[in-house]
């Protein structure tokens, strides 16, 4: 069976890599850093092979929820557009905190200065 981060693009057809940095390309500014380096908390827990892939697929769906257009508040709406990108992120977040570690934590950083530095 091949590893599920090997075949995201099966697992989820919203999802891929080049979409994910297109969209933090498009909106890093009206996003603000805090929630650009949770997405890349997220990336950087999915590019882990010690993530199990159950747990992958649950950080997909919360990217592939950053990624799309249409969501439940737009993301053109200046002050609140990415409330309901937050909470996903959040949530998911939560849930993998056992599995956060430094490594990961160092490598959002050093993601995310790279569009705010």
């Amino acid at each position: 069976m091949e590893p599920i981060s090997n075949n995201i693009s099966k697992v989820n057809k919203n999802y891929s890599n080049k979409s994910l940095f297109n969209k933090i390309s498009k909106v890093f500014k009206l996003a603000g850093k805090g929630l650009i380096e949770k997405v890349f908390l997220l990336y950087s827990l999915l590019r882990d092979e010690n993530i199990p892939g159950h747990t992958k697929l649950t950080i997909i769906s919360g990217l592939s929820y950053f990624i799309l257009p249409f969501d439940a508040i737009p993301d053109f709406l200046i002050g609140i557009g990415f409330t309901d990108d937050l909470t996903v992120l959040l949530g998911i977040l939560y849930l993998l905190n056992s599995s956060i570690t430094e490594e990961h934590k160092n490598k959002a950083t050093e993601l995310t200065l790279k569009y705010f530095d």
